[in-house]
């Protein structure tokens, strides 16, 4: 079949791969280079990169709705166009270009978790489970009838990170039996039920920001879904400390939220608005990651110390 292929980060990747192994990609679509790091080099998108691997021709427009881009993908003819978290909302030009339409390859299990961050999401909001939907596209914002989806269970300690690579690996085999029924006519096309969705927002470093008043489990899940962008974060004295990982201990005290309780040779204990949160991994402000372990062995912290006071200037 003859596929264009829109996308952009990392999750894409495996996608485009696995269309490469089999079908004819006649091209790939993918957001303009940005400039990245302290020194602002040119950085190529990491879809871009595998696809130059692969010598298939790549386009970039600021604006895929462009009439001089939409004449391009008609000259590539694609049967089919394939997306991936590309970045741009497609219009009907496009959207009704190719034979077997435009399908997307989504990660959540639709209806629920449309939108920008479904993958972070379900694990701060504590889902047991999720997966990649392949759905047709159209006007509306991840809306289209979905056609098949895979499951994929959420571990206890599952993070924003270790999901996203699961579902990138999912969403190629899963895709390429999606392609196989499009082309012998057995696709089944199932309407989303818009009373179960939900959006999954984009993540902002503001997110972050840790509320002890919020109860352990709830704190917990968000260290783990904001791992490893943008994280979770508190202030401790003048600085901003990451926490990377944590876990939930029953009990309680009369501290107030965002106190640290007690303090062992590995760990700090801080009370929330219920329970515990037992603090395993940090990141002090201009430091790497460290076991609290190491972070105890720099940073005296006392029973009493108070985390979490406004701390803007110093992210």
């Amino acid at each position: 079949m003859r596929v264009v292929f829109m996308g952009t980060p990392d999750f894409a990747v495996p996608t485009l791969e696995a269309l490469i192994e089999k079908h004819e990609v006649v091209g790939v679509v993918t957001q303009p280079d940005k400039r990245k790091g302290r020194g602002k080099a040119m950085a190529f998108s990491p879809v871009k990169e595998k696809a130059l691997e692969h010598e298939i021709p790549v386009y970039q427009p600021v604006k895929v709705r462009e009439e001089a881009f939409v004449q391009i993908l008609r000259e590539l003819d694609p049967e089919v166009i394939v997306v991936a978290a590309f970045g741009q909302i497609l219009p009907e030009s496009i959207l009704n270009m190719p034979k077997y339409g435009c399908i997307n390859v989504h990660a959540s299990l639709l209806p629920k978790y449309r939108g920008a961050a479904p993958i972070q999401w379900s694990v701060i909001d504590g889902e047991k489970e999720t997966g990649v939907t392949i759905m047709y596209m159209e006007k509306g914002l991840d809306t289209g009838d979905m056609i098949e989806h895979v499951v994929v269970p959420i571990d206890a300690k599952e993070t924003g990170e270790s999901l996203h690579d699961k579902l990138a690996v999912a969403g190629g085999p899963l895709l390429l039996d999606v392609l196989a029924k499009l082309e012998n006519g057995t696709a089944v096309r199932t309407p989303q039920n818009d009373a179960d969705s939900c959006y999954a927002k984009m993540l902002t470093k503001d997110l972050g920001k840790i509320d002890w008043n919020k109860d352990a489990v709830s704190i917990e899940r968000l260290i783990r879904g904001l791992n490893s962008w943008p994280s979770a974060y508190t202030a401790f004295h003048d600085k901003t400390l990451k926490i990377w990982d944590a876990d939930v201990e029953e009990g309680s005290s009369d501290a107030q939220p965002g106190t640290v309780v007690k303090v062992t040779p590995d760990a700090l204990y801080v009370q929330t608005g219920k329970n515990l949160l037992k603090l395993n991994e940090v990141q002090i402000q201009g430091k790497k990651r460290m076991p609290v372990k190491a972070f105890l062995l720099g940073h005296k912290v006392e029973i009493g110390t108070l985390l979490g006071q406004d701390n803007e200037n110093n992210r």
